[in-house]
């Protein structure tokens, strides 16, 4: 057996060769089961709204009101998403605090649904437009399928 299969779990066929493999799996292997992580869509979708943060919203830094950059946004923003709760902390290369950013990149198509309706949410409450490639907007396609219980 190989060190690592994948099977989308999209029809019965795929179902019965993941079972198939996990019968036959040397022991020790392991089988993880999660939901399929963000589409690139989605991904670009949540970047006209942190580009809007960046170019019309100042935030205080060291003291003093700034612009930041949209990569930086995001490091709030998620902060924010994630209820702030127990964010990570490094002590800098030469001193300093540095916090540590979460990654979308690791949620969940759900997950990713949920963060972009907080970060629509946020730019409506601070008066935030979005700001789109060639003025063209696209509407938000959460790409969510739900599971029936």
């Amino acid at each position: 057996m190989s060190d690592k299969r994948i099977y989308i779990l999209v029809h019965e066929t795929a179902r019965k060769l993941a079972a198939a493999q996990c019968m036959l799996a040397p022991a020790g292997y392991s089988v993880e089961i999660k939901e399929p992580s963000r589409t690139l869509d989605q991904n670009a979708y949540q970047f006209p709204y942190l580009e809007g943060f960046a170019q019309q919203l100042k935030w205080p830094v060291n003291g003093e009101m700034v612009k930041l950059d949209k990569l930086e946004w995001k490091d709030i923003l998620t902060a924010a998403f994630e209820e702030e709760v127990k964010p990570r902390l490094a002590m800098g290369w030469d001193g300093g605090i540095v916090m540590l950013g979460r990654r979308t990149s690791q949620y969940g198509k759900r997950k990713f649904a949920d963060w972009m309706t907080f970060l629509m949410a946020a730019a409506a409450l601070k008066g935030i437009e979005p700001v789109f490639k060639d003025g063209q907007h696209k509407r938000w396609q959460p790409e969510v399928e739900r599971v029936a219980a």
